[in-house]
């Protein structure tokens, strides 16, 4: 049975969406000054921050969208005008600044991002009865936020740095580079990982998952060797392997803490309730919403994809994709599969963290070399693939970027891989059929957020 953490939106937790959405100042320091007072309150208060990565700004919909749709796996499914013309504007690199799906990702991080600098900045002032239970919440809030903080990195780069709680009105915004949010966001989930319990509760975060998360970052700043000792950890405490049948992975009944893989996910419910997923409608053609084809940002699987895979011995493909109720050529997303009765209300989770990219990091981390072909050969076992070696045609980058592309196939690591491998451009362009020089590395920074800071916030470089 999947546990539900009770995620309950409270609006003490969240930044104003308004013209001040960038200040990054809860609305709990401008009129509930008396919270963050008892422990039951930061029970509550990090209950809230989780409920950030629901939002349909982050992995409920955007994040998916801006990492996944933009690569060469997934493309938009929903026309080219009306509602879904924006999508389209994205899937070809033709977004503007004042997109409202880049505004609503830049808001809903940073409300989740404000959440978590609340937490940080008040509770070494409250008395726990549990010093353990005061330090994971801390450390809860440190991976949360660090989580956000990724994904805005790689999607906008040059973001403001807000890392304790903003005092409003009097906000100075500190816009940096990728690079030193990632360096920020390292010191904390060093930190995270030293206060977070071995074992996960409820599905929330432990040390693994901020290990784990700790080793991507690394990566993702260009400082390989210094991702292997998390990863390291990680593997070496033998808590996670590979699940032998794959689709235990994306089975809504075994996710979560119902197999050896998953680190991290981050969880819906079905039922009404306002916590379920929308995975189902965009992907597959059982969403209540019009799945493939209609509902909210469909998104349908490219030529490309399917034929990287050698369909008729890789264990993944039937797992990945199916054909069921679109015709034998018309192939979609089987990972997100389900049976809900109301539109965006799935039991998916996003599994956001898993063993397999702990091994397929940490062969990345090594470079080529007899371990790293170990590690690679360790996943190409388990989709009943031969193993490959120096001597298999083809660079060690061409073949561990071949071999994440087919493991994490929709799972928002595409793009991120294809800017850490330089390959973003020529892949992109070759994909579409357009020149490299039209190919973007980052999303522009919505007008919004620079309009109401204008001199101490500017637009990346490839869209002013």
């Amino acid at each position: 049975m999947k546990k539900l953490i009770t995620l309950v939106l409270l609006p003490f937790l969240f930044v104003s969406c308004g013209e001040d959405f960038t200040a990054l100042s809860p609305i709990s320091q401008r009129n509930s000054e008396n919270y963050y007072s008892s422990q039951k309150d930061f029970e509550i208060a990090i209950t809230g921050a989780y409920s950030s990565l629901q939002e349909s700004g982050t992995f409920g919909v955007n994040y998916v969208l801006l990492m996944e749709m933009r690569a060469d796996n997934g493309a938009n499914g929903g026309g080219a005008t009306g509602l879904a013309a924006v999508y389209q504007q994205l899937d070809d690199f033709d977004e503007i600044p004042t997109a409202e799906i880049l505004e609503d990702t830049w808001a809903a991080s940073y409300d989740g991002i404000a959440s978590c600098n609340a937490i940080l900045s008040r509770i070494d002032g409250v008395d726990f009865t549990s010093e353990t239970l005061k330090d994971q919440i801390r450390g809860e809030a440190l991976f949360i936020r660090s989580l956000l903080y990724y994904h805005m990195a790689v999607i906008f780069g040059n973001i403001p740095a807000q890392f304790e709680e903003a005092d409003y009105p009097n906000i100075d915004i500190n816009q940096v580079s990728a690079a030193d949010i990632y360096a920020q966001v390292v010191d904390d989930l060093e930190e995270a990982e030293s206060l977070l319990p071995p074992a996960s509760v409820n599905g929330r975060a432990n040390k693994y998952a901020a290990a784990a998360l700790l080793g991507r970052v690394h990566l993702q700043a260009g400082n390989a060797s210094a991702a292997e000792a998390p990863l390291r950890r990680v593997m070496n405490d033998q808590v996670y392997d590979l699940e032998d049948d794959f689709s235990r992975l994306w089975d809504p009944n075994t996710q979560l803490d119902q197999n050896s893989e998953s680190i991290f996910e981050v969880q819906f419910i079905s039922g009404g309730l306002g916590e379920g997923s929308a995975y189902t409608d965009m992907y597959t053609p059982n969403g209540v919403g019009g799945g493939v084809g209609g509902g909210v940002a469909p998104q349908n699987v490219t030529d490309d994809i399917v034929a990287a895979y050698d369909s008729a011995n890789d264990g993944r493909f039937w797992t990945t994709f199916d054909t069921v109720g679109l015709g034998p050529d018309n192939f979609w997303v089987k990972k997100f599969d389900s049976n809900p009765s109301r539109v965006f209300d799935a039991p998916n989770n996003w599994v956001e963290i898993r063993y397999a990219e702990v091994l397929l990091n940490l062969a990345e981390a090594l470079g080529e070399s007899d371990e790293a072909y170990d590690l690679i050969n360790e996943v190409r076992d388990r989709a009943g693939l031969g193993d490959i070696d120096e001597n298999t045609p083809g660079t060690f980058e061409e073949k561990l970027l071949n071999e994440r592309r087919l493991e994490f196939a929709f799972e928002n690591k595409r793009w991120a891989d294809l800017l850490r491998f330089g390959q973003a451009k020529p892949v992109m362009s070759g994909h579409l059929g357009i020149s490299e020089s039209e190919v973007t590395l980052l999303y522009p920074i919505p007008q919004s957020a620079i309009d109401v800071t204008p001199d101490e916030m500017t637009q990346n470089s490839e869209h002013q």
